[in-house]
């Protein structure tokens, strides 16, 4: 019999538990996979605290991404066979041992990943491409300021950044996390208590500020983002792990600015050539070795809690997965 993580009430991650559940005979339609790793995401943090967007009724097993080997397959699936390496997206379910899921929820784990890897991928990189490619169209030769970029959607973001050809600002809060902003490929770094902001900005851009803010923190960070920023800036709301940000609409007046919305789950759900391009394009430079996540814990099942608190605490650079097995 599986195991999964369940939550039964709404709160701090210490209330999830490890359960046996069942494994239902497989409908048709359906392919069953045996998760060998599960990523962890902020989302699934604020989902067991019911403080996300998206709630699922209780209980319920969190987890938006994972990992795996396809171990059996239902009638009507074509194009996938037993013992493909997989991605799963969900929008919850992945900290199990076993899903169920219809076709179209699967991607080819890149040959270059391993099972971990594979399982922190397309959240945050996912993200990263939706923000930086489809809303703010960056374009080369661009300043691109990326914030939280010792995190996992953060280092994404400095990694497809560079790709592109932007010239990058990592800011972060240590130097450990830095350094390996800078690994994967950040132009300039700056570490959050070593001035203020704007004056650190416009020190390595001469004064002309940034053409792009990815901003996954918001707080009193999106307020200070808009006095660096250069003339016609776009400023990516990714996330609140911060906070949520406040700012004064004069600031985004006097620069032309444009502050944009990202939800990279959502606009796939309703524009699916949409997400089918951006994963066509992940996949691709993962096979060619240009982008890959950055895992610093690796924890098992049972350590959910502890996993989950990596992230809140922020002592994780990059990203933290689930172990199965």
């Amino acid at each position: 019999m599986p195991k999964a993580v369940v939550c039964r009430e709404l709160g701090p991650p210490s209330k999830l538990r490890v359960e046996t559940v069942c494994a239902m005979p497989l409908a048709p339609g359906k392919v069953r996979v045996a998760v060998r790793a599960a990523g962890i995401n902020f989302p699934d943090i604020l989902m067991v605290a019911g403080q996300y967007q998206f709630k699922p009724e209780l209980p319920f097993i969190p987890g938006m991404e994972a990992a795996g080997d396809v171990i059996e397959i239902g009638e009507d699936v074509h194009g996938i066979k037993v013992d493909d390496r997989v991605i799963v997206k969900l929008r919850h379910g992945g900290y199990a041992e076993e899903v169920a899921v219809t076709p179209d929820h699967l991607s080819p784990l890149p040959s270059t990943f391993d099972y971990a890897e594979g399982a922190t991928f397309l959240a945050a990189h996912g993200t990263a491409y939706h923000a930086l490619v489809d809303r703010a169209q960056i374009k080369p030769g661009e300043v691109l300021l990326v914030h939280g970029a010792g995190g996992g959607v953060g280092l994404a973001a400095v990694e497809i950044g560079k790709l592109l050809g932007a010239t990058v600002i990592a800011a972060a809060s240590s130097r450990e996390k830095l350094a390996v902003a800078q690994a994967r490929g950040a132009d300039h770094c700056i570490q959050y208590d070593q001035g203020k902001l704007p004056e650190l900005v416009k020190g390595v851009t001469d004064g002309r500020g940034a053409d792009v803010v990815f901003d996954p923190v918001g707080g009193t960070i999106f307020e200070q983002s808009l006095r660096c920023i250069a003339w016609g800036a776009r400023l990516l709301v990714v996330g609140f792990t911060g906070g949520i940000g406040l700012a004064r609409t004069n600031l985004v007046l006097i620069k032309c600015a444009s502050v944009l919305g990202v939800r990279a789950g959502e606009a796939a759900r309703r524009d699916p050539a949409l997400g089918a391009a951006r994963l066509k394009e992940l996949h691709a430079w993962a096979e060619a070795g240009k982008i890959r996540p950055n895992v610093s814990h690796r924890l098992p099942l049972s350590d959910v809690a502890k996993a989950m608190q990596l992230l809140i605490d922020r002592k994780a650079i990059g990203r933290v997965a689930l172990t199965m097995g």
